[in-house]
C-alpha cells in the first residue's frame, strides 16, 4: 500500500510541477508560440477610425471623393448621410452606401470603394526615429524598424512588444520569424540587458 501511495504522490508532484512550469513560461514564450494572425489584404481589410476611403458613385461626381472614417466609425456621404464603416470591408461598405443612396434620390446607385490611406502604425522604444508612420499592406515588424531608422545600439534585437489596435495589453513576439503589422498597431522595441 505504501508503494502505491508513493507512486500516487510522485505522479501528483509531477503534474503539479508541469502545471507550474507552464505558468512560469511567461508572456514571451506564450505569445511567440501562438499562431500569427494573417496579414490583411485589400479584400479582407476591415475599416476603422482614421482610415481614408475613396468612394466613387458612377454618374454622381458630387458624391465621388475621399472620406475619413471618424472616431464614431462612420463616414459622412452627401445624399447618404452618416454611414457606418467601422468593422466593414470595402465591399460591405459599397453595399451600405448603395443602400443609403437608394433610399434617397439616386436611382440604382453603382458604388465603388477602395482604401485611399490606411490608419498609421506607431513604433517606439529602441529605434532611431520613433513615431507615427503610414501603413502599407504586407508590412512586418522588421520593415517598421527599418522605416524608423533601424535599431539603436541598446536595442534587444530578439523580441518586440506589440499591442494590436483596440487591444488592452501588449504581446511579446520573437523576431526570428516575420511578425505582421496591422494598421493602428503599437510596436515597442525593448532595451537589451547586458
Amino acid at each position: 500500500m505504501s508503494q502505491r501511495s508513493t507512486h500516487s504522490f510522485g505522479l501528483t508532484l509531477l503534474l503539479a510541477l508541469t502545471a507550474l512550469s507552464m505558468l512560469c513560461v511567461g508572456p514571451h514564450f506564450a505569445a511567440s508560440a501562438q499562431q500569427q494572425p494573417a496579414a490583411p489584404t485589400a479584400a479582407t481589410y476591415v475599416l476603422g477610425p482614421n482610415d481614408r476611403v475613396r468612394v466613387k458613385v458612377y454618374g454622381e461626381p458630387d458624391i465621388t471623393g475621399e472620406y475619413e472614417v471618424d472616431t464614431n466609425g462612420q463616414i459622412s456621404v452627401p445624399l447618404a448621410g452618416h454611414v457606418g464603416a467601422e468593422g466593414l470591408t470595402t465591399k460591405q461598405l459599397e453595399r451600405a452606401i448603395s443602400t443609403a443612396l437608394a433610399k434617397g434620390i439616386v436611382r440604382d446607385p453603382r458604388v465603388n470603394v477602395e482604401v485611399a490611406l490606411y490608419r498609421p502604425y506607431y513604433i517606439l522604444g529602441e529605434v532611431k526615429k520613433s513615431g507615427e508612420y503610414p501603413y502599407r499592406l504586407g508590412l512586418t515588424v522588421m520593415d517598421a524598424v527599418a522605416t524608423a531608422g533601424g535599431f539603436t545600439y541598446r536595442a534587444n534585437e530578439n523580441k518586440v512588444y506589440l499591442r494590436r489596435a483596440g487591444a488592452g495589453s501588449e504581446d511579446v513576439f520573437s523576431l526570428d520569424s516575420p511578425v505582421p503589422v496591422f494598421p493602428g498597431d503599437n510596436i515597442r522595441v525593448p532595451e537589451r540587458y547586458f
